[in-house]
């Protein structure tokens, strides 16, 4: 049987190629120290015939999307510091609230009605934080990124004048 599987031509689309050989290269890479120069990138590029400038654009692209990686990874972050800050907040305030009303009227009436309300929203903020598929999700990306970028090139321009003069 192994004699007629050999003699068989078996044709793959280009999607297929890239999935088979991402599946061997991630078998073959068991060892997460191992590191391929660049030289060894064109070598590999050559045997598929694939031309430098073809590779110089994927490197680019693939460059471009670790930064906005790092970038989406840094508003997580600071979505999650500003939730955990929210949270904590709510916790706070509520838990005077709650012992105000139980010190004050000897059970708990009115301090209840505002712990489930401000609990709502305290809800809703943590679906909008933890939920990173959505449109309200990019919108805010793009909103905060454009902030960082404008923040970075105030302090580069404030630098080269103000602090090399």
């Amino acid at each position: 049987m192994a004699a007629s599987e050999s003699k068989v031509t078996r044709f793959y689309n280009q999607e297929d190629v890239q999935q088979i050989l991402h599946l061997a290269i991630a078998r073959q890479a068991n060892d997460k120290e191992k590191e391929f120069s660049y030289e060894q990138l064109l070598e590999i590029a050559a045997e598929l015939e694939i031309p430098p400038e073809s590779l110089k654009l994927a490197e680019r692209d693939w460059l471009d999307k670790q930064g906005e990686m790092q970038q989406r990874q840094a508003f997580n972050i600071y979505r999650q510091r500003r939730f955990k800050k929210r949270f904590g907040n709510y916790a706070i305030v509520n838990s005077v609230l709650i012992l105000v009303d139980l010190v004050g009227g000897g059970g708990l009436f009115w301090s209840l009605y505002i712990l489930l309300f401000w609990g709502l929203g305290v809800a809703f903020d943590a679906c909008n934080t933890y939920q990173t598929n959505s449109e309200e999700y990019e919108i805010a990306f793009q909103k905060w990124h454009r902030k960082h970028q404008l923040k970075q090139t105030f302090n580069t321009v404030w630098n080269k004048f103000f602090i090399k003069a």
